[in-house]
C-alpha cells in the first residue's frame, strides 16, 4: 500500500523512535508508583503499542470514504469480526498545540464537540496517564443510545511525533452506570506528525477501535464510526480556527 507507506512514519523509525522511548522511561516511571497506577500506566502503554502495530500492518485496509477536503478513512477487519477505522488528515495546528487540546485539556472537549456531553479525570498517572469517564450523546439519529466509557489513556512524545493511545480498563469506584451501556475502546491511538515543510501544520492519523456493545446492527455501528471520525475531525478544525482565524481549511 503505497499510500499508506508515505503517509505514516517508517515502520523503521516508529520502532527505533518510540519504543526506544518507552524502553528508557519505563522502569523508572514505575518504580516510584502505587500497584494501581503502575497496572494502569502499563495498561496504557501496551494499548498504545499494540494499537501502532495495528496501525503500521499494511494488509487487509481498505478505502472507507474519502472526503471532498482530503480526508480518507480506511477500514479493516481484525481477527474476531472486529472492524477498525483508521482516518488520516492534515489539520491547521501543531502536534504539542494539538497534545494541549485532546490530552491535557480533554475535559473541555465536550465545549467544542457536541457528540460528548462530558469527559471527568478521574485518576492522573503522573503527567501522562490518566483514567478518563466519558459521556456520549445519542448516535446515528438516535438509533445508537447514550454510551459511556472508562477508559486508561497514554500519551508519549518522541522528537516530533506524538502519540496517543487508550484503551477500555476498570475501576472498583466506578462499575458501569444505570441507564448507560458501557462501550469498550481500544486497544487505539493517534499519532500525531508534524508536515514537513509545515511544523505548524499536522498530519492526523486516528485508529478508532469501539465495541459499542447493547444489541445493534453491526451494519448500522460500522456506519455510525467512521461517520463519527469525520464529525469529531470537523468540530475538532472548528475549534482550531478559534487559535488561527487567519486559516480556517
Amino acid at each position: 500500500n503505497l499510500h499508506l507507506r508515505l503517509v505514516l512514519c517508517s515502520r523503521a523509525t516508529w520502532k527505533y523512535k518510540y519504543f526506544r522511548f518507552c524502553t528508557f522511561l519505563s522502569e523508572q516511571r514505575t518504580a516510584a508508583l502505587a500497584d494501581e497506577d503502575v497496572f494502569y500506566l502499563k495498561q496504557g502503554e501496551a494499548a498504545l503499542n499494540e494499537a501502532l502495530k495495528i496501525v503500521e500492518s499494511e494488509d487487509g485496509w481498505k478505502l472507507e470514504t474519502a472526503e471532498k477536503n482530503g480526508d480518507v478513512i480506511y477500514s479493516k477487519v481484525l481477527t474476531g469480526n472486529r472492524k477498525v477505522f483508521r482516518l488520516e488528515a492534515e489539520l491547521n495546528a501543531s502536534p504539542e498545540e494539538l497534545h494541549d487540546i485532546l490530552f491535557f485539556r480533554m475535559e473541555e472537549i465536550h465545549e467544542w464537540n457536541p457528540s460528548i456531553k462530558r469527559i471527568k479525570v478521574l485518576k492522573h498517572v503522573g503527567r501522562n496517564a490518566m483514567v478518563t469517564h466519558e459521556v456520549s450523546v445519542e448516535m446515528a439519529g438516535n438509533l445508537i443510545g447514550q454510551r459511556d466509557f472508562l477508559n486508561v489513556r497514554y500519551s508519549s512524545k518522541s522528537e516530533s511525533c506524538v502519540y496517543f493511545g487508550g484503551a477500555a480498563t476498570r475501576m472498583e469506584s466506578l462499575p458501569p452506570q444505570p441507564g448507560f451501556v458501557r462501550a469498550e475502546d481500544g486497544p487505539t491511538c493517534i499519532i500525531l506528525q508534524p508536515l514537513q515543510d509545515r511544523p505548524d501544520r499536522s498530519r492526523f492519523i486516528w485508529l478508532l477501535n469501539m465495541d459499542i456493545r447493547g444489541w445493534l446492527p453491526q451494519s448500522l455501528v460500522n456506519k455510525a464510526l467512521p461517520q463519527a471520525q469525520v464529525d469529531f475531525t470537523k468540530h475538532l478544525r472548528r475549534r482550531l480556527a478559534t487559535q488561527h482565524p487567519e486559516n480556517k481549511s
